[in-house]
């Protein structure tokens, strides 16, 4: 797995960082979880879906039978941007290159969140129309399974994404089982 050294500078989100957020749980799962970007709580301990988001991400994993250790989580980009904005095109396209090792090895990759979703199969519409239906994405020329859903913290506004992203998981969970 390719990773950022802790002297990255390859984008404006290196002036803000606390830390660079790597990957956490079994690096080697078939199923990674891809979410938009780290955010406050992220950014200080170093560790993807540790805020109000990973709680709901958390609960959402145990209603399916899963915990954080039998998947990967990952953001799309390494560094949280200011004031929690949207990281940018070109701030995700300039961390790709470690997004990309780290999907090489899985077989399903799970978006989180519209900017998850946009960045890895290039979907710019609404999501409720694709939300946890199966698809394929392209990561450097190798197939894998896609599977679009709610980022976490759209569940504090809307209970139908809790039960899709539970809904979400539990595909993961029967996924892993075959």
């Amino acid at each position: 797995m390719i990773v950022p050294d802790n002297n990255c500078n390859k984008c404006d989100l290196c002036r803000w960082r606390t830390n660079i957020v790597l990957p956490c749980g079994d690096l080697r799962s078939k199923v990674v979880l891809v979410g938009e970007a780290p955010g406050e709580s992220e950014d200080f301990r170093g560790i993807p879906f540790v805020g109000k988001s990973g709680q709901i991400l958390d609960n959402a994993m145990a209603a399916a039978g899963l915990k954080r250790s039998d998947v990967m989580i990952t953001n799309t980009v390494k560094c949280r941007p200011p004031k929690n904005r949207d990281p940018t095109d070109e701030e995700m396209s300039v961390c790709r290159q470690f997004l990309n090792s780290e999907l090489k090895h899985c077989s399903m990759v799970v978006g989180l969140g519209k900017l998850a979703i946009m960045d890895l199969i290039g979907y710019e519409g609404s999501i409720w129309k694709i939300v946890n239906k199966k698809m394929k994405v392209v990561v450097e020329g190798e197939e894998k399974i896609f599977l679009p859903t709610y980022h976490p913290m759209s569940c504090v506004y809307r209970k139908e994404s809790e039960v899709k992203l539970i809904e979400a998981m539990t595909i993961v969970k029967e996924f892993m089982e075959r």
